[in-house]
């Protein structure tokens, strides 16, 4: 079914073709002759690009379409020859004689051709059109699924932690529940836009920081600074989060004392610079932990969504493990 849009391309095609092959520069008008024919040629290419191209060219049949388009000329040039220019020049060299194959096809082709190749290229950019939609729907359902799998990942990692707490009566459980609560809720409802305000993700991740603060007590020291920003800016929503929470389980786990897990956030016009650093005590294997699901699907989240806009390095080194990412952000 042929849409509206094509319709008037078609028509404007068609029109535009005509106009070309039939205006004669000495006169300044229209050759009645010539507009008669090109509308015959015009006739005979549909039958080339809506019959035989969907049919034959498109799934790759082209010795079909090749004898298929070869006999639609061989019509309209028998059909020019022995019915059409009789009829227009009676009584004429015109009317009475074949002037010859070659030059019959070099009426009719470059018509069929221009009208044809024309057809060609709009089925082309509607196939990619449908490609490109077909791929953006793709990622984003991939996307979906990679920020479905963050809150189970985290809620794993933390209700581990309250379980412990909550068999020692700390009184720090309460407080950890409310501030798991307030990430939970940025997780679940605030973010489910594929970009969000710097600002807000900021103020999250502090929130987020606060609550594995609360774990550590007072077996290490957490610092967090986060440059001035200046203008409002968009980022993909709980990216870095992934970064402090392996920071966290990295030192916690290899070590119970003497924890020091530095993070910082610049933003340079629109290039936010993140660094995070943990140490983890010597011996300790990260292998579990930086293979973990969560540095996998931050990783796959930021080809998506950066592709050639983000650089992440990550670095072991003696007893310390350390991030760094830097992204182009989009300025709101």
């Amino acid at each position: 079914m042929i849409s509206k849009k094509e319709l008037l391309f078609q028509i404007v095609l068609h029109v535009l073709v005509l106009l070309f092959f039939s205006f004669d520069r000495n006169t300044g008008s229209i050759v009645v002759h010539r507009a008669i024919f090109l509308l015959f040629y015009s006739a005979a290419t549909v039958s080339v690009t809506y019959y035989l191209m969907p049919k034959f060219l498109y799934k790759k049949k082209y010795w079909q379409f090749f004898l298929g388009s070869a006999l639609v000329v061989a019509v309209v040039i028998t059909v020019e020859e022995v019915i059409m220019e009789p009829l227009l020049f009676p009584g004429t060299k015109r009317g009475d004689t074949f002037p010859g194959v070659y030059i019959s096809l070099l009426g009719v082709l470059p018509v069929m051709f221009i009208l044809s190749g024309c057809k060609f290229g709009w089925d082309a950019l509607k196939k990619q059109a449908e490609i490109d939609e077909l791929q953006s729907t793709i990622q984003e359902s991939e996307l979906q699924f990679l920020r479905s799998q963050i809150n189970p990942h985290f809620l794993f990692n933390n209700l581990n932690n309250l379980y412990s707490y909550a068999l020692q009566e700390s009184p720090k459980t309460p407080e950890i529940i409310l501030e798991m609560s307030g990430v939970l809720r940025y997780m679940l409802y605030e973010s489910k836009e594929q970009f969000v305000p710097l600002k807000k993700e900021l103020e999250q991740l502090g929130n987020f920081i606060r609550l594995y603060k609360l774990q550590i007590e007072d077996r290490g020291e957490v610092q967090f600074d986060v440059d001035k920003i200046e203008g409002e800016y968009r980022i993909a929503p709980l990216i870095l989060i992934v970064f402090i929470e392996n920071a966290f389980k990295h030192s916690q786990s290899g070590q119970s004392s003497d924890i020091e897990i530095n993070i910082s956030v610049k933003l340079k016009d629109s290039m936010l610079e993140f660094r995070c650093k943990n140490n983890y005590e010597p011996g300790f294997s990260l292998d579990s932990v930086a293979k973990g699901i969560g540095l996998q699907n931050v990783k796959k989240r930021l080809e998506l969504l950066y592709p050639k806009k983000h650089a992440l390095k990550i670095e072991e080194a003696d007893n310390s493990y350390n991030v760094y990412l830097s992204l182009e952000l989009e300025k709101v």
